[in-house]
């Protein structure tokens, strides 16, 4: 295993020996939860703020790139697989699912209904403002940059600046 420094582990949840690989200059910060810390990968370089939830499955993996930083109280949900590449800024409170309750009808609560997963990917040298949230199966093209508070619901071209409820194309980075 490489060598990696923590300023915490989680509050003694998990130790980052934990989880499925780590790479160098690992910083988690006090109060992180990782679940399933064996569903998760984490490259080097990468930072996560205080109180983030990493939540990892048995049948979605979380993969974290290179050079990455995660703010404080976000929540990843990774049930259909989420993957961030590198050199990604992911700003306080931005919540990535990957997996939501199907529709069945009137008859059967929500809350009852079968789970559908869909995978997220945020490609490499996007920022995704603070709280933001990615819904299941979109994908955030490289460059890209997501506004504060935006809902993502449908795929974002590299480079393009989205914004809004849900979100929409406002602009583009210059080249």
């Amino acid at each position: 295993m490489r060598e990696f420094r923590a300023t915490s582990y989680g509050d003694g949840d998990f130790r980052l020996s934990d989880l499925a690989s780590v790479g160098e200059n690992v910083v988690v910060e006090k109060g992180v939860l990782i679940l399933k810390p064996e569903c998760v990968r984490i490259g080097s370089n990468v930072y996560i703020g205080h109180y983030a939830i990493l939540r990892g499955y048995d049948r979605g993996e979380l993969v974290i790139g290179d050079d990455t930083w995660i703010g404080q109280f976000c929540y990843f949900n990774s049930a259909g697989g989420i993957e961030i590449g590198s050199r990604v800024g992911i700003g306080p409170g931005v919540k990535i699912m990957s997996s939501k309750h199907g529709e069945e009808g009137r008859e059967v609560p929500v809350l009852l209904c079968d789970l559908e997963f869909a995978r997220v990917t945020i490609e490499s040298d996007c920022d995704l403002g603070m709280g933001s949230i990615i819904l299941p199966g979109v994908t955030v093209g490289r460059g890209s940059q997501v506004g504060a508070g935006a809902v993502v619901t449908q795929d974002v071209e590299p480079y393009a600046i989205v914004a809004g409820v849900p979100a929409r194309k406002i602009g583009e980075r210059p080249e």
